[in-house]
């Protein structure tokens, strides 16, 4: 007992601590615009900034009243406000092109147009850049939920990570009640693939403890990151409560994709939190009965990574050291239709944040 005590301890401080925005940094001259609280330093004729500021990301998904997504607006397409203050644009993205640094983020935008059947990897509107690729963490359920399935779910995890584009890295996790670290971030497919064929069917599911250990290792890479979880339903282990998890998701800009066995209604309080942690960092939810619908699902989170604009701004100052709301617009008559699935906020890290902490070795095995 008085081990677990002290894990439950650790967790909760983990999950205090690492409540953060998204990735410190440190950039060499010359920096993108600083705000207006960034440090910087004149050391000799030939200047050098050093800024150690705090970059907020976004993963941004718009859609049109037909459900297709929408290609090829530009920057000056998107208004982003932080509370009440209007932020600028510093690195702007498109699908699976690289990103790009704003000089000048009033930019004139284009007509979009709108795609239904457009393969992975294909973008319009813009001009092909290389691209940096997404780092992908796919957490995979083998509690005893999952035991009728067990062999169609590796499967399905096992296509989608060979779907994945070609400049896309990829971990993968596994838990039942503890959690597996089976791949390391890694472009290699088939040590991927590896790790899934190696997994083996488990006892209790602790989903949040998981999810929360997953969420910290992701903390740790810079570029555009998401979380695929692919789970029976419920969980009955965890240690840490599923809003503390989705708060932390958020506050590092990570979209977390929920992909459930269960019907919806088979399990309403697992289908609830599911579809609000979902909806709450940008990513989706789904409900798949069967084998068939567990491969669609799949085919839908890849196509929505395909087609995510990633928007990044450095805040303006802001006295507010608690939640800050963040609203993302479309800019124009013509683009006002338009839906936006994106995060709608972030909690500050709090001064003297230690990224180290005991918590992924306390969870993990």
């Amino acid at each position: 007992m008085r081990g677990h005590h002290l894990v439950a301890q650790f967790v909760a401080l983990f999950l205090f601590l690492a409540l953060s925005p998204a990735i410190r940094s440190q950039e060499s001259a010359p920096p993108p615009p600083a705000p207006d609280n960034a440090a910087v330093s004149d050391t000799d004729s030939d200047t050098v900034f050093r800024v150690n500021v705090d970059m907020v990301q976004l993963n941004v998904a718009v859609i049109d009243r037909k459900g297709n997504y929408v290609t090829g607006l530009r920057p000056s397409d998107f208004e982003i406000v932080e509370d009440t203050m209007q932020q600028k644009l510093a690195t702007f993205e498109e699908g699976n092109q690289g990103p790009i640094m704003l000089v000048n983020p009033s930019q004139p935008g284009t007509t979009p147009s709108s795609v239904s059947d457009s393969k992975p990897g294909t973008t319009s509107g813009a001009p092909q850049i290389i691209s940096a690729g997404a780092n992908v963490f796919i957490l995979f359920d083998t509690s005893n939920y999952m035991y009728r399935g067990f062999v169609y779910a590796q499967d399905a995890i096992s296509d989608f990570v060979r779907s994945l584009d070609g400049t896309a890295k990829v971990a993968f996790y596994s838990y039942s009640r503890d959690v597996a670290r089976d791949a390391l971030l890694t472009s290699d497919r088939s040590q991927v693939l590896r790790g899934v064929r190696s997994t083996v069917a488990g006892a209790d599911a602790a989903l949040y403890n998981a999810l929360l250990l997953v969420l910290r290792d992701a903390g740790q890479y810079t570029g555009r990151k998401v979380v695929v979880v692919f789970s029976n339903g419920p969980d009955n282990a965890s240690m840490v409560p599923p809003e503390g998890v989705g708060e932390l998701a958020q506050s590092q800009g990570i979209p977390i994709y929920m992909i459930s066995t269960r019907e919806a209604k088979q399990d309403p309080v697992s289908t609830a939190v599911f579809e609000r942690i979902s909806a709450s960092t940008g990513g989706q939810a789904y409900f798949a009965k069967n084998w068939n619908e567990q491969q669609q699902a799949f085919a839908s989170v890849r196509e929505d990574l395909s087609h995510l604009y990633a928007l990044s701004y450095y805040p303006q100052p802001n006295p507010n050291r608690g939640w800050r709301t963040i609203t993302v617009k479309l800019v124009g008559e013509k683009l006002k239709n338009f839906h936006i699935r994106t995060r709608n906020g972030y909690r500050p890290r709090p001064t003297g944040f230690t990224p180290d902490t005991p918590a992924d070795t306390a969870l993990a095995r």
